[in-house]
């Protein structure tokens, strides 16, 4: 037994009153024989042993309701007695995913879990504390009321979230309550992919999920411009996941630029020279089916002309051989625009700029650095083989290289490394190795990622009008992203402007392309889709799900009155003050009566 309010049960001490009234009644005068009344001495002792009953069932009443009354206002909680639930503390997991907004029945998934949630909470009792924990890991505590007011107002998000955290989470705060029974309630719609990696909590789980197989769905689960640069011409790859063939349209801002239907598994492709320049939101669309959240994916790139290069003879055979390939692909043209050349022969900006070719150039080459306001100098050289990481360069080595050295605070981004070295450096208007393009000192020239790697420098990189210098970023809703140096807002296709501060922001919660704007210019763009994952609705049931988190103490159903009936019976001590009142109220009409018949034979 235990009690919400155990300072009451002092009230139990009144029920000496009736008890100590008893024994005062009974004490004892001098005895006067009075011959006139002799003749009752012997009623009197024929009545006096049931007055002597019906005087101690009195006390006895009194005190019971005493303590009945001391009890009931102590709030106890027993077994096996006692109506509704025992006081609980319940932190309710809505999952608010993405994929709850498929289609089942004429209404989201997430209709059904919602009204669930708001069934468990109309079901608790003041005595019970509550928590709602949503899928991005929101938790919010509060009463009855203000929770239901909360569940009225989550709406669906537009990623995946974090079902594992927001499970943690909601474990941690039931953990922390002062109540002996604690339960974690999940109202999720059972998607397998959201719950691969949740690990088995600590307190009972009870699990409200559909069992019904998930709608057919057909979706874009990867839309990409390649290159990210068109000059003008390009390519846009995606892959649609169907169970049989889909069809799909290809929309370039306002303009569609392609319709066609792809079989199972085929992947899509269409190559294209739009009129189109500057930055630019596309996107791959499907026809709408029951799961609407998917059948558009986004895409971002830039379209201008093909950067006018050069390769001078100190940037080495292997430089020039690969524009020449570019220059036939149509990616790049013979001009004076871009330049690729040693450090210590550039001569102006834009650049591709390498490592001198023998080191005794250090110094002029350094020199021609500092006037072109590039914010690096090389070192001393550096020997031994290593592997380079970052801008798609990973598994390339490197054998000889000058170590970076940073001077001055002009913006610059360190685009792949050596170690903790840089390796790669990029600012406006250069591109910066610490290594000669040759096979002695690296494998990049011979790599297959050479010719695209010198195509996106070219083009993204230095080819670009001033400020246009931004890579498209692909991000899910929310997470954590760097925009380019000066950055100072953001604005969606249909002219949607946020104002930002730094260099790392949260990405939008909106689907869709949305430009990176410096001082009104258009220099990159963040393309948020939701992941690719979230178009697998395969579910697992919900008795399944609440074994794998809580084991035996796990419990699932498909059915709303089932789960909320699982949550509260966790606890096997219920409120006994109900029955307690009802005992007292049987005692006081007892009692009642008992007086009554008391003053009828007194007459």
């Amino acid at each position: 037994m235990s009690f919400l309010a155990p300072l009451f049960l002092f009230l139990g001490a009144a029920a000496a009153v009736p008890l100590l009234l008893h024994l005062l009644r009974r004490n004892v005068t001098a005895r006067v024989d009075f011959p006139a009344a002799r003749y009752l001495q012997r009623a009197e002792q024929e009545h006096s042993r049931s007055l002597r009953l019906r005087n101690l069932l009195l006390m006895l009443l009194r005190v019971l309701l005493i303590l009945a009354l001391a009890l009931a206002a102590a709030r106890p909680f027993v077994a096996a007695l006692g109506v509704g639930h025992g006081a609980t503390a319940v932190a309710i997991v809505l999952d608010n995913s993405l994929s709850t907004t498929a289609v089942e029945g004429g209404a989201p998934v997430f209709d059904r879990l919602r009204g669930s949630a708001r069934a468990l909470l109309q079901a608790s009792s003041p005595s019970d504390q509550l928590w709602l924990v949503t899928a991005d890991g929101r938790l919010r505590a509060g009463t009855r009321v203000s929770l239901l007011a909360d569940v009225d107002a989550v709406t669906p998000i537009e990623g995946a979230g974090d079902l594992p955290l927001a499970l943690r989470r909601a474990t941690a705060a039931v953990q922390a309550a002062a109540l002996p029974t604690r339960v974690v309630a999940v109202a999720t719609d059972g998607q397998r992919s959201a719950w691969s990696g949740a690990a088995r909590v600590a307190v009972p789980v009870t699990v409200f999920a559909p069992t019904e197989s998930p709608p057919r769905n057909r979706g874009v689960v990867a839309a990409r411009a390649e290159p990210a640069r068109w000059t003008p011409r390009g390519a846009v790859t995606a892959r649609i996941d169907a169970p049989d063939s889909a069809s799909y349209r290809i929309v370039l801002g306002d303009r569609t630029v392609a319709r066609g239907a792809a079989a199972r598994g085929e992947p899509v492709a269409l190559r294209v020279a739009p009129p189109e320049r500057g930055w630019q939101a596309g996107r791959v669309e499907l026809e709408p089916d029951d799961f609407r959240a998917d059948d558009a994916r986004h895409f971002a790139v830039w379209i201008g002309a093909a950067p006018a290069v050069t390769s001078t003879p100190s940037a080495g055979p292997f430089a020039a051989t690969a524009l020449s390939a570019l220059v036939d692909d149509g990616r790049a043209s013979a001009g004076a625009s871009v330049h690729i050349a040693s450090a210590d022969a550039v001569a102006s900006l834009p650049a591709l700029i390498v490592a001198p070719a023998d080191p005794v150039r250090v110094g002029a080459a350094n020199r021609e650095l500092a006037r072109l306001g590039i914010p690096w100098r090389y070192g001393a050289v550096e020997h031994g083989t290593s592997v380079v990481r970052g801008n798609r360069l990973d598994g390339v080595t490197v054998t000889a290289r000058y170590r970076l050295q940073r001077e001055g605070a002009a913006p610059s981004d360190t685009l792949a490394r050596v170690g903790s070295d840089p390796w790669l450096v990029a600012g406006p208007g250069y591109v910066l190795l610490a290594s000669r393009l040759d096979p002695s000192e690296t494998t990049l020239p011979v790599r297959a990622v050479f010719v695209p790697w010198l195509a996106d420098m070219l083009g993204l990189r230095l080819g670009a009008p001033a400020g246009d210098l931004g890579v498209p970023v692909e991000a899910v809703p929310g997470a954590s992203i760097s925009l380019p140096s000066g950055s100072d807002a953001i604005e969606n296709a249909a002219g949607t402007r946020r104002s930002v501060t730094g260099e790392r922001i949260a990405a939008p919660d909106e689907r869709g392309v949305w430009f990176v704007l410096r001082a009104g210019r258009r220099v990159g763009a963040i393309v948020v889709n939701a992941p690719p994952e979230e178009s697998a609705l395969a579910r697992v049931r919900p008795a399944e799900l609440a074994a794998r988190l809580a084991g035996r103490a796990g419990r699932g159903t498909a059915a709303a009155k089932a789960w909320v009936a699982d949550t509260f019976a966790a606890g096997t001590r219920r409120p006994a003050a109900t029955p307690l009142l009802a005992l007292a109220l049987l005692l006081i009409a007892a009692e009642a009566a008992a007086v009554r018949t008391s003053r009828s034979t007194a007459a």
